[in-house]
């Protein structure tokens, strides 16, 4: 097997990805992956090397991303934005042979001290980047196509950095069969992708969500993906009803951010027959204003790294206000107390995970990976939900996350949610701090809607009309914007 063969079998003649307002097509993205596979095998990379794709969404990371695996070489997606000193720790760690690099990451690359990296023996200059001691991504693509290789279905495909399940940045392993196996189980459970879709792709693709949901699942049946490299509300509005995009999948500030469009017109998603939201939870009330502004109805979903990731979806079923979907189809889920116990019915509990999707674990630390797996195979991820009668999960918040008040617990999601409901809050974050009485108290910070002003007792008391009195925050500040990854998760570590 090899992931890359995703793109086999397809009407040659039909588009695979639009880039920079240029067509590629099944046809030429197989002959571009050939020669991708050559390139890289003339320059030496062999199975298992790893090779670092710091890029932008377009053809660049497309036709290496599929080069890479194509030869049994290890991709590493890497956020080009990334500061000097992120990109080069990421590169130490998983000991990249090659990086190849995008105009997007050239003011980042500068900053990075090619002598501290052993390892890395070349540099691949794509898209203009214009990198001195580099390789010209022409050089690279001029040469024959070699064929693609077989590897074991435990092979290792990417790696993907993650805070995931065991706290600070680690990079998870993932396999030719974890990723495929999660293509597969999305496809035979939820409302698909069809070879007549044009997937809107603006979720970076150095995110797995980007690069095993929105890549991996429109090349896998044979869609048009349109590859964004930049999001803004009014200009994607234009290009999906210009492009005839039917799928829209995205992180919780998209949906956010096209909910405020107030000047839209009502059938701006009218071509959009499946929309969905992922990698964070999802504002009930943005959900709500896309459905009464413009009829989308979004299907959340939830996911993570370490498990390739799609875990449940919401897509193409009866949603429930606040559930994130059903369990995929081929993966077993457990919600286990804290006593480490099956969990009733509607009571929470840690959601426990397994399935040929559920990651190797995390490259060279095999104490953070016991920390994660069991003997047996289960996918401990931190995060708390329970399920209702149906099977419908919904998520509380991370364990990691928790707020402990006087004993009592508080999930930080609990009180963004009520908060997110207050007049002329449009973002809030929450976090526990250090109180010298209650061990922990809840502190919010919230942005606030142009020329809306902060009163920080009448937020207080609305919160407190809603949520028990422990729940609410003792301090309500405003701020210009939260803190966010590029794919819009909240950073909470850095609310302070």
């Amino acid at each position: 097997m090899n992931l890359a063969s995703i793109i086999d079998g397809h009407q040659p003649d039909d588009v695979a990805i639009i880039s920079r307002n240029q067509s590629t097509t099944y046809r030429e993205l197989v002959e571009l992956a050939g020669r991708a596979r050559g390139g890289l095998s003339r320059l030496g990379v062999q199975q298992g090397d790893r090779v670092a794709l710091v890029c932008a969404n377009g053809r660049p990371f497309v036709a290496s991303y599929l080069g890479i695996l194509g030869i049994g070489a290890v991709a590493v997606p890497l956020n080009p934005t990334s500061p000097a000193n992120e990109l080069q720790r990421q590169l130490r760690v998983v000991g990249a042979k090659m990086a190849i690099v995008d105009r997007s990451a050239a003011a980042s690359w500068a900053g990075v001290d090619r002598a501290s990296l052993p390892a890395l023996e070349t540099v691949i200059s794509v898209d203009g980047a214009g990198l001195a001691d580099a390789v010209v991504a022409a050089d690279m693509l001029d040469t024959s196509p070699v064929p693609m290789v077989d590897v074991a279905d435990d092979h290792l495909a990417v790696l993907m950095f993650t805070s995931g399940t065991a706290g600070s940045p680690r990079a998870a392993m993932l396999t030719h069969r974890n990723l495929l196996s999660n293509l597969e189980q999305i496809a035979t459970t939820v409302d698909r992708v069809g070879a007549h879709d044009v997937v809107y792709g603006v979720v970076p693709l150095f995110h797995i969500f980007g690069l095993n949901v929105v890549l991996g699942m429109g090349l896998y049946m044979g869609a048009t993906v349109l590859l964004v490299q930049r999001f803004d509300p009014v200009t994607a509005l234009e290009s999906i009803r210009a492009r005839g995009v039917t799928v829209v999948p995205g992180a919780p500030a998209m949906w956010l951010a096209f909910s405020h469009l107030d000047d839209a017109p009502a059938d701006a998603f009218a071509g959009v027959r499946l929309a969905s939201s992922g990698a964070a939870k999802l504002a009930v009330s943005a959900i709500e204003r896309m459905r009464e502004r413009f009829g989308v109805d979004i299907g959340e979903g939830y996911g993570l790294t370490e498990a390739s990731p799609v875990v449940t979806s919401s897509s193409g079923i009866a949603s429930r206000p606040g559930s994130v979907g059903v369990v995929l189809a081929g993966i077993e889920m457990r919600i286990v107390d804290d006593e480490g116990h099956d969990a009733l019915v509607g009571d929470a509990g840690e959601i426990w995970l397994r399935g040929p999707n559920v990651f190797a674990g995390y490259l060279d630390d095999p104490e953070a990976t016991a920390r994660v797996l069991t003997d047996d195979g289960w996918l401990r991820t931190g995060d708390i939900g329970y399920c209702d009668d149906d099977g419908y999960v919904y998520l509380v918040d991370r364990a990691k996350d928790l707020v402990i008040v006087s004993g009592f617990n508080v999930f930080p999601a609990e009180v963004e949610e009520v908060l997110a409901e207050a007049p002329g809050v449009v973002d809030v974050g929450v976090v526990g701090i250090p109180h010298p009485h209650t061990g922990e108290a809840v502190k919010a910070f919230v942005v606030l809607a142009e020329g809306a002003e902060l009163d920080e007792e009448a937020l207080i008391d609305y919160v407190g009309d809603h949520l028990a009195r422990y729940k609410v925050p003792s301090k309500i500040l405003v701020v210009d914007e939260l803190p966010r990854n590029a794919n819009g998760k909240l950073l909470r570590s850095s609310l302070v």
